[in-house]
């Protein structure tokens, strides 16, 4: 039996329409796109084809095999859009009439000359129909042998025929005026505005109490420099996400604006777009030159010292050091990346710049192979965020952009400062003082400074070195029993307590297993020039203190009982001098607050990098006179 597909549906949503509910059918289907699952679909109405993107939410429909090459299907909710100066449909919600057919017609794909020779039909010129009892239209039948169907088919939408066409339009409404982004408010009820895209954030997935989603943001920049950041949430997604490129123009409107969450955007702007289904994104393809590039303000590097923490500001720098990528292990137990490298300007300062993940072996090792070849480069960081740990950083974030040796003038002024002896030129760093021979900056105190500057006592842990002696060690529970079996890829480490049938429980764990873990739990009091106090090492600190597995010396101590070989060992370790890297933070014991001091890792001195570190701190302090 012939089934009569909607007349004139591809123009008529190439022409605005999203509300007629077209019956067309899938004369083809192509999985495309390799990080995400995507389809794309060829969409006839009998005499035209349209491609179409397929929302991920109904990829369901294409595996089950429940839409697959030949099927009619009847588009519910869809919009058009531009694609790369292409015109798109996506398809955000359909239903599946006849799920296999033969190809009806010999359609040919839709060109702008039969978009405007196939205008839409005004809804009186329709071809007969069927009214059903609720006057909603059905499918058409013009002979008793063409199959009707249930689903029913909206009149065709025609848009006004004096505006210019630009994406999905609403009935009698005229293309919203182009404003800038700086006069942008919720309060507006038609806008639209030009501008050029500067980041993109990741696809990001989410789960909250009202299910699964995903959102990505991107940043706008318009020829005025406004900036305002725009963010997408789950079917919208799907509209956009492959649509917005870095670097583009673009002319958005129909969207709605809502105060921006500070905590998560950086940008001088008091709104945010969060664009729906019905919001158009065009590509302008004709370069705009009035639209830069990219915006900076930057800040140098003198002003960064008196920043507030975790602000987000814009810096620009010579690098002068860059230090390898190391793996560092996150607290929910990921590896990422981190890369340390010092930046310095004009302003007789230099700071840290920490590098994480991506950044580490993009960037990051472009850096390093330049510096490594005697070439200093210039590196401007957009939206680095501020860490006052121990002096202040930079450190990198999700929304951070890195540009090396941007055309800018700031970064030509910089360039010549520094090739007319700017490199010769001392700096003073507003990080943490250089470890020598160290990976990672630390920050020095004597034993007597801990206690005078009142460190460990604010919300969080300090974290200094010191170079102190091993005076005494106590003996009494200097190690405990703990739980060997692996959580993921960390031990569980936990205190076991033994059973009557000598088998060991983890009350965390819940099981019992035959042998146990033996880990170090040492009090030991450390001494320097300014004083002494006690301290608290763990596993890997307790054996390069005492230079033996935490097991050797239980056994010695309880299984053999060898008192006499135990404390030799014991006497042994006093007295060695160690660089000993320590977290200090005040903790509640009973009703009493102290504070505690533990033993983060031990190294040995290495006498040659302590006198260098020594002559530094003279050189600082005792500056030479002229005479």
């Amino acid at each position: 039996m012939p089934v009569n597909l909607t007349r004139n549906a591809i123009a008529t949503i190439n022409g605005g329409d999203v509300n007629s509910k077209p019956l067309v059918q899938v004369v083809d289907i192509k999985l495309i796109g390799n990080s995400q699952e995507r389809y794309r679909f060829l969409l006839s109405d009998s005499e035209f084809t349209q491609h179409a993107m397929l929302a991920t939410q109904l990829n369901e429909q294409v595996r089950t095999g429940r839409v697959k090459k030949g099927s009619i299907i009847q588009l519910i909710d869809y919009i058009c859009s531009t694609v790369q100066n292409r015109r798109i449909i996506v398809v955000l919600n359909m239903e599946t009439i006849i799920p296999e057919y033969e190809i009806i017609g010999n359609p040919k794909v839709l060109t702008d000359s039969d978009s405007a020779t196939n205008k839409p039909m005004p809804n009186d010129n329709l071809e007969p129909s069927v009214r059903s009892s609720n006057n909603r239209y059905s499918a058409q039948v013009p002979a008793n042998n063409v199959q009707s169907f249930l689903p029913t088919i909206q009149p065709a939408y025609q848009p006004p025929p004096n505006y210019k066409i630009q994406g999905p339009i609403m009935k009698n409404e005229a293309p919203a005026r182009i404003i800038p982004i700086a006069a942008l408010n919720p309060y507006q009820g038609r806008w639209a505005i030009k501008a050029r895209v500067t980041a993109k954030g990741d696809l990001r997935r989410y789960n909250n109490a009202r299910g699964d989603g995903k959102v990505f943001s991107f940043d706008l920049l318009d020829s005025d420099g406004g900036e305002i950041r725009v963010t997408c949430f789950n079917a919208v997604v799907d509209c956009f996400y492959d649509v917005i490129e870095v670097g583009k123009v673009y002319l958005i409107s129909k969207g709605s604006l809502k105060p921006a969450k500070k905590n998560f955007n950086h940008l001088k702007n008091e709104w945010e777009i969060f664009l729906e289904s019905n919001s158009t994104v065009e590509l302008c393809p004709n370069e705009d030159g009035s639209i830069p590039r990219q915006q900076f303000s930057f800040r140098p590097i003198s002003e960064i010292e008196s920043a507030e923490n975790n602000s987000i500001l814009d810096v620009i720098g010579i690098v002068i050091t860059v230090n390898p990528s190391v793996p560092i292990l996150r607290k929910n137990g990921m590896e990422t990346q981190r890369r340390i490298l010092n930046l310095k300007d004009a302003s007789g300062k230099s700071v840290e710049l920490t590098l994480w993940g991506d950044f580490c072996n993009k960037e990051g090792q472009k850096l390093q192979e330049m510096v490594d070849s005697g070439f200093f480069p210039v590196l401007a960081v957009k939206a680095g965020k501020v860490n006052d740990f121990n002096g202040k950083s930079i450190g990198t974030i999700s929304s951070t952009q890195l540009f090396i040796d941007p055309d800018c003038p700031e970064a030509q002024g910089l360039r010549d400062w520094f090739e007319r002896g700017g490199r010769n030129t001392a700096s003073i760093s507003i990080s943490k003082e250089i470890m020598p021979g160290g990976s990672k900056n630390e920050i020095r105190k004597t034993l007597s400074q801990i206690k005078d500057e009142g460190l460990g006592r604010s919300d969080k842990p300090d974290w200094v070195t010191a170079r102190a002696t091993v005076v005494f060690i106590k003996t009494d529970n200097f190690c405990y029993t703990a739980c060997p079996l692996m959580i993921g890829d960390r031990q569980c480490n936990k205190k076991v307590t033994q059973l009557g049938n000598k088998r060991w429980l983890c009350d965390r764990c819940n099981q019992e297993f035959e042998e146990c873990d033996y880990r170090y739990l040492l009090q030991v009091q450390i001494q320097d020039h300014t004083g002494l106090t006690w301290v608290t090492a763990f596993q890997e600190s307790g054996e390069e203190i005492l230079g033996c597995s935490a097991k050797e010396m239980y056994l010695l101590k309880y299984e053999l009982q060898d008192d006499t070989r135990f404390g030799e060992i014991v006497r042994s370790r006093l007295f060695h001098q160690y660089l000993f890297r320590l977290k200090i933070k005040e903790e509640l014991y009973g009703d009493e607050q102290r504070v505690k001091i533990t033993v983060v890792k031990v190294d040995k001195v290495n006498y040659s990098a302590e006198s260098r570190y020594l002559l530094d701190l003279i050189t600082k302090n005792l500056p030479i006179k002229n005479f």
